[in-house]
């Protein structure tokens, strides 16, 4: 069983792209810092855990559209590795987390300096919009 779940703070503001073709699906990238535990023995400090973060689709335009630099957020989804050749020729191996599900951790006063503002429709509607039209059946 390949689940994961994470509740962290988004690093940078995501970036989106649309895949070229007949059916332009969204793609989001970010990094989720996840704070450790327990502290450091030696500086009394939390540690962080950066993890690369991919979504899809409506999760992707989703993550987009509310979720900014310093947002806390909870995730589900599923580790998915790859591998690359870089411009100098060196196979790059990566892990990333496909975010399946993408949740608020914070109210809307809390994150309202930093975020877009929470959305008004029901988050549910707003990730399966669509849903039908994309299923093969």
């Amino acid at each position: 069983m390949n689940n994961v779940s994470l509740i962290g703070n988004l690093c940078p503001d995501g970036e989106v792209r649309y895949a070229s073709g007949e059916n332009a699906t969204a793609i989001y990238r970010n990094t989720i810092a996840v704070q450790r535990r327990f502290k450091d023995k030696q500086t009394g400090n939390y540690e962080s855990d950066f993890i690369s973060i991919q979504a899809f689709g409506n999760t992707a335009e989703f993550l987009d559209k509310y979720f900014k630099k310093g947002s806390k957020v909870a995730i589900v989804g599923h580790i998915q590795t790859g591998s690359y050749v870089n411009k100098d020729g060196a196979k790059v191996y990566t892990t990333d987390v496909v975010v399946d599900n993408a949740e608020f951790c914070t109210s809307k006063n809390e994150n309202q300096s930093d975020a877009a503002p929470a959305p008004t429709q029901n988050v549910e509607d707003f990730i399966n919009k669509g849903l039908e039209d994309n299923l093969p059946f």
